[in-house]
C-alpha cells in the first residue's frame, strides 16, 4: 500500500489532538445523532465548494496559457488530469469510508485539498501546477464519502431527501465554479481565483472540524485490499448494483448527448444565439438542480425503483420534446433543460437510495461504483459546458 493511502487507513486511530471530536461529537449508540436541515445542509455546502476545485480552471485555460507562456494544447492537459485524479481517488479513496472513521478521513483529505490549493495560486511552473491539479482531484472526494454518511445519519424515511441536498450541493459546484472562476478571471489575475478556493476549503475545513460527527468504523475485520476486492465483486455478482450501473450508463449518454450538442443547436439555424445566450441556459440547469431536494421528499414516499421508473419515464417525455420540437421553438429547450436535470438527479437519488439498501456496511463502495459508472458522462458533460 502506498504510504498516502495506509496514513488514511490508519488515520482514524492515530489522530492529532486537534482534529480529536469535541465530547458533544462523539458517538454514543444509546442515543443517535440527530441529522437535521442544518447538518444536511453542511453536508451540501461542503459538497459544493470542495468538487469545485474540479472545475475552476475550465474557464481559465487561456489565462494560464497567457501566464505560463504555453500553448493552448499544452494548458488543455489540466482539465484531463484533473478528472483522472478525481478518478483516481474514487477508486482508492472513497471506499477507505468503509474502513476508517470518516470524520478524521473528511477533515484529512479537505486540509490535503487546502494545502494543495495554495500551491496552485502561487506556482510559476505549469508542470508543477499539473502535478498539483491531479493531487488535488484525488482529495476532492469528499462528497462521495459525505453521502453514504448521510445515508447512515438520516433516519430511513428521510434518507432519499437528505441524498438529495448532498447531490445538489455537487451539481452546484460543477456550475457554480465556471460562473466564479469566469467572472474572477475576466476583471482580475487567474490566481485570485484559487486563492478565493483556498478561503472557501478553509470555511468547510473549520465547519467539519466544528460540526461533523464521529460516526465509529465499520468493518474492522476487513483490510484495504480487501475493500478494494469486494467492491470489485459487487461490481459484477451483485444483481441490483449491475443493473444501476447499467441504468446509470445508458441514461448518462442521454444526458451527455443533450448538454454536448445543445451548443451546436442554439448557435445554428433558425436560433444563432451568441456564447452567452447560450450560457444562460445553464442557470436554467441550475434551477433543475435547485429542485432536487423536493424530489428527494417525493422519493422518500415511493418505493426507490418506482422512483427509478418515474424518473426514467420523465427522462423519456423530455427527451421526446427536445427532438420533436427543439429545432422549432426555443420553449422546447428550456423546458427539456429543466425538465431533463429534476429527472436525472430524481433518477440518480433512487438509485443511489436502492443501492445502499444492499448493505450498511459497504455504502462507500457501492457509491463509488455506481458513481464511476456516471464518470464517462460527468467528463462529456464538463467539454459540452466548457464551450460556454
Amino acid at each position: 500500500m502506498c504510504p498516502a493511502l495506509y496514513m488514511l487507513q490508519a488515520f482514524s486511530t492515530i489522530v492529532p489532538w486537534f482534529l480529536r471530536p469535541k465530547l458533544r461529537l462523539r458517538y454514543d449508540p444509546d442515543k443517535p445523532f440527530h441529522f437535521g436541515l442544518l447538518l444536511n445542509l453542511s453536508f451540501g455546502f461542503a459538497s459544493t465548494f470542495v468538487v469545485a476545485n474540479l472545475y475552476y480552471c475550465q474557464p481559465l485555460l487561456i489565462e494560464l496559457s497567457d501566464s505560463f507562456d504555453v500553448t493552448y494544447s499544452e494548458v488543455s492537459l489540466i482539465p484531463t488530469l484533473i478528472q483522472a485524479g478525481y478518478a483516481t481517488g474514487l477508486l482508492l479513496i472513497s471506499p477507505l469510508g468503509d474502513l476508517v472513521r470518516r470524520r478524521q478521513l473528511i477533515l484529512l483529505l479537505v486540509l490535503v485539498s487546502t494545502t494543495l490549493t495554495i500551491g496552485l495560486g502561487i506556482t510559476p511552473n505549469l508542470h508543477v501546477f499539473e502535478v498539483l491539479c491531479y493531487l488535488i482531484g484525488v482529495a476532492s472526494v469528499t462528497p462521495q464519502i459525505l453521502m453514504p454518511l448521510a445515508a447512515d445519519l438520516a433516519t430511513p424515511e428521510r434518507r432519499a431527501s437528505a441524498l438529495s441536498v448532498v447531490l445538489s450541493g455537487l451539481m452546484l459546484g460543477i456550475l457554480i465554479a465556471r460562473v466564479l472562476a469566469g467572472v474572477i478571471g475576466n476583471f482580475t489575475t487567474w490566481r485570485i481565483v484559487y486563492y478565493m478556493a483556498i478561503g472557501v476549503q478553509f470555511l468547510v475545513l473549520v465547519g467539519a472540524y466544528l460540526i461533523l460527527p464521529d460516526y465509529p468504523a465499520k468493518n474492522h475485520d476487513l483490510t484495504y485490499f480487501k475493500v478494494l476486492y469486494t467492491m470489485a465483486k459487487y461490481a459484477v455478482t451483485e444483481p441490483l448494483v449491475v443493473q444501476t450501473a447499467l441504468i446509470n450508463i445508458a441514461s448518462s449518454a442521454c444526458f451527455t448527448s443533450f448538454w454536448v450538442t445543445l451548443t451546436f443547436l442554439l448557435g445554428g439555424p433558425p436560433y444563432y444565439y451568441s456564447t452567452l445566450d447560450i450560457g444562460l441556459f445553464g442557470l436554467v440547469g441550475m434551477l433543475g438542480v435547485l429542485v432536487g431536494p423536493v424530489m428527494g421528499r417525493l422519493i422518500d414516499n415511493l418505493i426507490p425503483w418506482y422512483a427509478t421508473l418515474v424518473a426514467t419515464s420523465a427522462l423519456l417525455v423530455f427527451q421526446s420534446v427536445q427532438t420533436a420540437a427543439g429545432g422549432i421553438n426555443v420553449s422546447a429547450i428550456v423546458i427539456a433543460c429543466f425538465g431533463l436535470d429534476v429527472a436525472r438527479q430524481m433518477q440518480q437519488v433512487s438509485l443511489s437510495t436502492a443501492v445502499f439498501s444492499i448493505s450498511t456496511a459497504a455504502r462507500s463502495r457501492l457509491n463509488a461504483i455506481l458513481i464511476l459508472s456516471a464518470s464517462p458522462r460527468r467528463r462529456k458533460m464538463t467539454l459540452g459546458r466548457t464551450d460556454w
